[in-house]
């Protein structure tokens, strides 16, 4: 049988839920010492041949339904119909028979027939034989007491059953957001990856081709400055070096397609086609961009399509109605600003400046201040509104 486990994040299962064995043999060691004490009391009062065999039936019929419930049920419950015949104190068979409907039930065996077995020779044995023998109150209680084994096991069996349900269903939930979260971080690294080699090794590659440019156009006898353009070019191609080795970690597990490899590097310049990506898959979308007309850093140009991308996709999945994208400079600085009328509450944004402890809004948040940047996000009035300010040098704002 299914063991249950202890849930570290939830109430511990009763001792009989992880041990569903327990109550089984609990029932077969009562009905065993009923037997026994039968026995007992057989040989003490030197009952006849017949009283003992029928108490002897009853101890077999416990026995066999260890390995065969349906005809061990049966047996015992013929045994409290072979008492009764002789004229004996049915009880402690009537007990035994109701302990093994209990075990049988609890077992998995439909709960109606086995009562309906056992509460057929009971009542059988009293109204024919036993002439309902002490009155209207026995035959009710045969009966009830059949009724109460089968209900209770399989009341005990609904109940181990559906507590071992919940936990499969907690564990499904914990390996599915395990998953969920491992997924977003390696898109997340990957992402990184291709911006560092985009945006870093594009501007390193740049550097080293300036500084062999003043290199040649040194005069001869500016040695020493000569020496120190050389240096600083092996340095380059250390960064360099250093930079694919930091990739080649970052890429690990990396199955990017051709297609994808050879797409654009995000940019200011791609805000118009990523608005239009939302708005062809059914977000509406109000957008207000002006570009700056001096020099961007592209890092910088990265980081505004991820917020606005990110930004986006959490009003496409989480919320309802326009959503607005504006984008503009002010005073020296870049603004992004994205706001959407909430339709499902986003997980971990509240009132005020919440700092999002949503996968994605954290990603978001990282990105931002990876380029000296600053974020709010703001959750007032059934609006969800992100807003992120940048120097366009990538200085500290």
């Amino acid at each position: 049988m299914v063991k249950a486990q202890n849930s570290p994040d939830g109430p511990a299962a009763p001792l009989w839920v992880r041990r569903p064995e327990a109550l089984h043999r609990a029932a077969y060691a009562v009905a065993a010492l009923v037997f026994s004490g039968q026995i007992v009391a057989v040989v003490l009062r030197g009952s006849d041949g017949p009283t003992a065999l029928s108490v002897l039936l009853a101890g077999g019929g416990v026995a066999l339904s260890w390995w065969q419930p349906w005809a061990g049920l049966v047996v015992t419950s013929a045994a409290s119909f072979a008492v009764t015949a002789v004229g004996h104190d049915p009880l402690s068979v009537w007990m035994m028979a109701v302990l093994v409907l209990f075990s049988v039930t609890l077992r998995g065996k439909q709960p109606l027939a086995g009562t309906g077995i056992v509460a057929a020779f009971f009542l059988g044995a009293f109204m024919t034989l036993g002439g309902f023998r002490g009155g209207a109150i026995v035959g009710a209680a045969a009966l009830f007491s059949a009724i109460a084994g089968g209900a209770t096991g399989a009341a005990l069996r609904i109940h181990r059953d559906h507590w071992w349900i919940l936990e499969e269903r907690a564990e499904s939930a914990i390996a599915t957001r395990e998953i969920e979260a491992t997924r977003r971080v390696t898109e997340e690294r990957l992402r990184i990856a291709r911006d560092l080699h985009d945006v870093i090794g594009h501007q390193v590659a740049m550097l080293s081709l300036h500084l062999g440019a003043a290199e040649i156009g040194l005069p001869e006898e500016a040695e020493s400055s000569r020496q120190a353009l050389v240096s600083a070019r092996s340095s380059a191609r250390t960064v360099v070096v250093e930079t694919q080795r930091i990739l080649a970690l970052l890429r690990v597990g990396d199955d990017t397609s051709d297609g994808e490899a050879l797409r654009p590097t995000p940019s200011l310049s791609g805000l118009e086609g990523l608005i239009a990506s939302f708005e062809s898959i059914g977000l509406d979308v109000r957008p207000s961009i002006d570009i700056p007309a001096g020099f961007v850093e592209p890092s910088v140009g990265v980081t505004v399509y991820r917020v606005v991308q990110e930004a986006l996709t959490n009003a496409y999945r989480h919320g309802e109605g326009t959503a607005t994208v504006e984008v503009r400079e002010r005073e020296g600085r870049i603004c992004v600003t994205v706001e959407n009328r909430v339709g499902h509450p986003l997980r971990g944004s509240g009132s005020g400046s919440g700092s999002g402890s949503g996968l994605g809004l954290v990603g978001m948040r990282e990105r931002v201040e990876s380029s000296s940047g600053r974020l709010t996000i703001d959750s007032d009035d059934g609006r969800f509104r992100v807003h992120a300010e940048f120097s366009p040098l990538g200085a500290v704002v």
